[in-house]
């Protein structure tokens, strides 16, 4: 079998992400990648040698052979892109979330429909390994049939201040609360069919960042569970994790309790500080990519390879979106919300 094509749109700290993967695959080629930024694509070229470097996707469509590619622009910029690639018969790769406007939603899904591609987003909290041996306990009948979950999902300021330079223009739902809801979703093996939310502003206004600082929210699912959930991104700089998680589900026969913004496996001190590395969601080991955060990325690539199905579905990633629109026009109403797919 000939190895498969691929193309990267957007030459950020995680395009680079996909392009450690692809490199690593026995079955991929990474041909071509594009960024607005003339600069930022000429150096990210040169870095993993690739050739066929564009500031346009447009042309980049017209111009180069290639099968699939990874899209890893800011979420609210998602929408053309995915339907000119689906349209132009390419596979995507797609970073959370599908889409940020029930119009782009609809308008990627029958893009793909139509030109029968396949498309996965990279909701990657599927492949975290305690979230993926919860979900077994859940299959296998341990816990019975969930009742109710509670799922903290944060991030420190300095996501909102300093990492993301577009945060403005996004929100911590669609930053976080992607993988929020999706996991719900996936655990419940259900649909959301009504949500509650409230949220508050002003701490990272203040700071020059005009996006609302947390939110929480209700989510009832069609067959009677209920769940929790908040996601904020004003948590203290000095937290030993980028991320504040916490998550419990119960069921009628049992529950799971996570905690996994203090691991204790490892901690460094050297004269300058004392830190926690992160061992399980993006690292290297003797220069190979690991981690779940990257797991999703590899599975993708195996999936087309083999023509299996993702472990995503674009149902799952365009229900995802959907219910998150309803959470901001709950907090935003004050109202419950009753999500319509």
């Amino acid at each position: 079998m000939s190895k498969l094509k691929f193309a990267i749109i957007g030459a950020g700290v995680w395009g680079e992400t996909h392009a450690y993967l692809y490199q690593e695959h026995p079955m991929i080629d990474l041909v071509a990648v594009c960024d607005l930024n003339q600069a930022k694509v000429e150096k990210f070229g040169q870095k993993f040698g690739i050739q066929k470097i564009y500031s346009d996707y447009r042309k980049m469509l017209k111009e180069v052979d290639f099968d699939a590619v990874a899209i890893v622009t800011p979420d609210f910029a998602h929408g053309q892109v995915a339907v000119d690639c689906a349209n132009a018969g390419k596979h995507i790769l797609l970073e959370k979330p599908l889409a940020t406007t029930r119009e782009d939603v609809e308008a990627i899904v029958n893009a793909v429909n139509k030109n029968k591609v396949r498309l996965m987003v990279d909701l990657h909290n599927r492949w975290s390994p305690p979230f993926a041996i919860t979900k077994q306990s859940l299959d296998d009948g341990e816990l019975g049939d969930p009742v109710s979950a509670y799922f903290r999902l944060n991030d420190i300021k300095w996501v909102a201040t300093d990492m993301l330079p577009w945060a403005s223009k996004s929100s911590i739902l669609w930053f976080l609360g992607s993988h929020t809801v999706d996991t719900l979703r996936w655990m419940f093996n259900d649909e959301v069919e009504r949500v509650f939310s409230v949220s508050s502003s002003g701490v990272l206004k203040s700071q020059g960042v005009d996006t609302v600082d947390v939110y929480q929210s209700i989510l009832e699912f069609r067959h009677g569970g209920i769940a929790s959930i908040e996601n904020g991104w004003i948590t203290p700089n000095t937290n030993p994790c980028v991320n504040d998680i916490k998550f419990n589900i119960t069921g009628t026969k049992g529950m799971i309790n996570l905690d996994l913004s203090n691991n204790q496996m490892i901690e460094r001190f050297t004269p300058a500080k004392n830190d926690r590395p992160d061992v399980l969601v993006q690292h290297f080991v003797h220069g190979k990519a690991k981690g779940f955060a990257y797991e999703s990325i590899r599975h993708f690539a195996d999936k087309l390879v083999s023509g299996e199905e993702f472990l995503v579905t674009m149902e799952d990633a365009a229900n995802t979106s959907l219910v998150i629109l309803a959470i901001m026009e709950s907090a935003k109403t004050g109202q419950p919300v009753k999500v319509e797919y």
